[in-house]
């Protein structure tokens, strides 16, 4: 009689068993190895999964999502890399070496990502370990970057210098980023993790949708932290869960090591790529936040005191763009806006020479993919500004300008439908001209496809890309989401069943926008608006007409990694 047929291996099956084969943090030797054999040279299991624990990605043919199958696209032969950056601490000399390495080896083109890094494109396999080499010899690295670890520990750009902060957690988050990357113990989580640790009083690292997020609080006149567990967005959004727990600053890194302990053990986690983020133990798992607090005090030596009192913030943006006093006398903090993050080795290289010039040749990456330039003399921040000007980095910009975010897209993601990049340039520049008087802040996000990376749950207005045919021809298409928010009107963005040509998106913007400008109450924001205001409405005032809902299509293909993070 003949036997039965072994079952077919999973993605997750597979994933879990090369991972328990080699830790790719002590294997860079097979990467060397590929750079001296050439592209062909690279084997299935380095360029699907192994590259990743060194920041890399295969970089996809352009095309994305639609010119693949079972949802993903074609891979080219050149790489993604990112670059880890803790707590987005730079200085001149790095960011200069970087701009140098856009220019030899990215073909002139880098981004500043959501979680505070770097990310390089189109490097051949003849140059990573050049990379690499280069990027270890000024104290930077791409590991941890990717992969299922411990990705780049955010902090407030503005940590030691801020007027307004209430603690400097920077050396919280960098020693975090030092004990949890590339250490062999915690190479192989379920999936990636992250982290973020600021005492800015505006959470600007948006600790509301990391998997660990520490804010600022104050229980009995002592300083310390509140702790937030299982924030996540890809295609299932969930925002944070506070636990009943104040955090005295000492006892900061080994909790959130603790939390990292919790994650790595749950082998529920690791059945299935789709569900194997922290946010599952609460949303499919059954976990409630009593029972995460339980399991956390249950790994520590000392007492972890109930939540003390906490601010949340209203500013949606979040950014620190603009000129403002630091906390040292005379001195001064100038936060440029990057449209979608994206600048050349010149301006990398512009940029250093302006933060030596200027100030004492210390930057900070953000989050909303925007760079500090810090330390200025008071005096001298007019002259900064226009200086920043004249290299494309605007320090005044328009809301538009200013809250646009923008994921990787089809240029490069093998799993976009849609390009994001220029678009979204394109998208800034047409409603900065149709609607000069908007006077809200927006936080305005593109994303390529329903993964998610651009962010798109937390953005006032968040669009989706989608695939429509538009006068007999397939072309990009947007689906809208509406109401996203973090902080005091913190809220997953609701589909409202609307789905336009992205030619077609800024007409749909501004009659949003002019409803809102026309029929808004007294002092009333966007955020306020939204929410007074049914699905149908929003789909009426995007579509200019009473219109039937659309159906959200999700994704048909393996969630990501993190393309943009």
């Amino acid at each position: 009689m003949d036997q039965a047929a072994a079952p077919k291996e999973t993605k997750a099956q597979r994933t879990e068993r090369l991972k328990l084969a080699k830790n790719p943090w002590e294997a860079f030797d097979d990467v060397r190895q590929f750079a001296l054999q050439g592209r062909s040279s690279v084997v299935p299991e380095w360029a699907s999964l192994y590259f990743k624990w060194w920041g890399i990605y295969t970089q996809g043919d352009g095309v994305g999502a639609t010119g693949g199958k079972g949802g993903e696209g074609l891979t080219s032969d050149y790489f993604m890399m990112r670059i880890g950056i803790p707590n987005g601490i730079l200085t001149a000399h790095q960011l200069r070496t970087i701009g140098g390495l856009t220019r030899k080896y990215a073909r002139n083109l880098a981004d500043i990502t959501v979680r505070q890094n770097i990310q390089l494109h189109w490097l051949t396999i003849e140059s990573l370990p050049e990379v690499v080499d280069a990027l270890d010899a000024i104290g930077l690295s791409p590991k941890g970057a990717c992969g299922d670890v411990v990705r780049n520990v955010t902090g407030c750009p503005l940590a030691g210098i801020a007027a307004d902060e209430v603690l400097d957690a920077s050396s919280i988050a960098t020693e975090v980023a030092h004990l949890l990357t590339a250490n062999p113990e915690f190479y192989n989580l379920p999936r990636k993790f992250k982290i973020s640790a600021a005492g800015c009083p505006h959470w600007c690292t948006y600790p509301e949708i990391n998997d660990v997020g520490l804010t600022p609080a104050q229980r009995d006149g002592e300083l310390g932290y509140s702790l937030r567990v299982g924030g996540g967005l890809s295609n299932e959004p969930h925002l944070a869960v506070r636990l009943n727990v104040f955090l005295r600053p000492e006892q900061a890194v080994r909790t959130v090591q603790a939390v990292a302990e919790i994650f790595r053990e749950q082998q529920g986690l690791r059945e299935s790529r789709d569900r194997a983020r922290l946010k599952y133990l609460f949303m499919k798992e059954g976990w409630t936040p009593q029972r995460f607090e339980d399991e956390l005090r249950s790994r520590l030596d000392f007492e972890l005191l109930p939540a003390g009192e906490e601010h949340v913030p209203s500013d949606v943006f979040r950014d620190h763009a603009g000129v403002h006093p630091q906390r040292q006398p005379g001195l001064s903090y100038v936060g440029a806006t990057v449209l979608r993050g994206r600048l050349t080795g010149e301006q990398l290289e512009a940029a250093a020479e302006l933060a030596e010039r200027f100030g004492t040749g210390e930057l900070r990456a953000t989050v909303s993919q925007n760079l500090v330039f810090i330390n200025v003399p008071n005096a001298r921040t007019g002259e900064l500004a226009r200086e920043l000007g004249q290299i494309g980095l605007h320090v005044e910009a328009t809301n538009f300008w200013r809250g646009t975010v923008a994921c990787t897209g089809t240029e490069f993601c093998k799993l976009a439908i849609t390009e994001t990049k220029g678009f979204a340039r394109w998208l800034v520049g047409e409603l900065e001209e149709r609607i000069p008087e908007f006077d809200q802040q927006l936080r305005l996000h593109v994303t390529g496809c329903p993964n998610g990376c651009g962010q798109h749950w937390i953005a006032d207005i968040g669009i989706e890309g989608k695939k429509v045919k538009l006068e007999g021809k397939l072309t990009d298409a947007y689906y809208f989401c509406l109401g996203g928010a973090v902080g005091q009107f913190a809220n997953v963005a609701r589909p409202v069943g609307y789905r336009c040509a992205a030619p077609l998106v800024p007409d749909a913007i501004e009659r949003l926008l002019r409803q809102y400008l026309a029929g808004r109450k007294v002092d009333e924001n966007l955020r306020e608006w939204f929410t007074r205001h049914t699905n149908e409405d929003l789909r009426a005032h995007l579509a200019g007409e009473v219109l039937e809902s659309v159906a959200r299509d999700l994704p048909s293909g393996r969630v990501p990694h993190g393309v943009a993070d």
